[in-house]
């Protein structure tokens, strides 16, 4: 069974998301983790930048001797929350095991190299692989309900993995916290964006009920939208 999933993130009225950039400054910036906390998710998900910004380490050694089969490898199974970053040609550097004490998934291709695989398990990261050379999100979803038992994903940025799981109709739910501020500039990050390549591409939603609407306080709301999407979307 597919993870329901639910797309959380936190936006200025013109759907940007870097508050560091909104006026005025501190507007509800306090809400994202309290509401990731009452959704409850078995797993949150972010992209690759977004994941570099939790790294401490740097990129791993280029050169091993050592040769990994392309197999998802998993340092625990235990845990009651999992941090899944996608990361399809292995970028990402840790130097740590668990973000807030959520233990890191990483989602690769098979493109990534027998260093970079050494290089996560010897800091005790978990990953798995979701593709030959681009990752497929439909099987990453597969793999985590059937590996670790994730039956309920929070997606939470930034814009373009958001936009992918969107275009691949996976999300079933967004949750908006949305912020008396504006960004109002260009260059800022987007709830929902796309890389150049799928910018003709269209979310094949057919469907958005607003569900509730919540009052946070200081003009900060709540609003949680049910999706339905054309279900032949997520089987291509």
């Amino acid at each position: 069974m597919k993870p329901y999933v639910i797309c959380l993130m936190h936006a200025s009225l013109d759907g940007r998301t870097h508050p560091s950039r909104w006026r005025p400054k501190g507007a509800g910036t306090d809400w994202f983790e309290k509401i990731h906390d009452e959704l409850g998710g078995d797993a949150w998900v972010i992209g690759r930048v977004t994941g570099s910004e939790f790294a401490k380490g740097k990129s791993y050694p280029t050169g091993t001797s050592e040769k990994f089969p392309r197999e998802n490898w998993f340092a625990r199974r235990d845990a009651k929350t999992y941090g899944v970053v996608l990361d399809a040609q292995g970028k990402i550097g840790w130097g740590r095991s668990d973000i807030g004490g959520d233990p890191i998934v990483v989602v690769l291709t098979e493109s990534v190299p027998d260093s970079h695989l050494a290089g996560l398990r010897g800091e005790g990261v978990s990953y798995i692989f979701a593709g030959k050379s681009e990752i497929d999100l439909a099987l990453t979803l597969d793999i985590l309900g059937r590996e670790l038992g994730v039956k309920r994903l929070l997606v939470e940025g930034g814009g373009v993995a958001n936009g992918a799981f969107l275009r691949a109709g996976l999300i079933d739910e967004f949750n908006l916290i949305l912020s008396p501020a504006v960004d109002g500039a260009s260059g800022a990050p987007f709830v929902f964006d796309s890389t150049a390549a799928d910018s003709d591409k269209r979310a094949p939603i057919t469907a958005m009920t607003l569900e509730s609407t919540r009052e946070l306080g200081g003009g900060v709301l709540l609003l949680r939208y049910l999706i339905k999407n054309d279900p032949q979307a997520a089987v291509k």
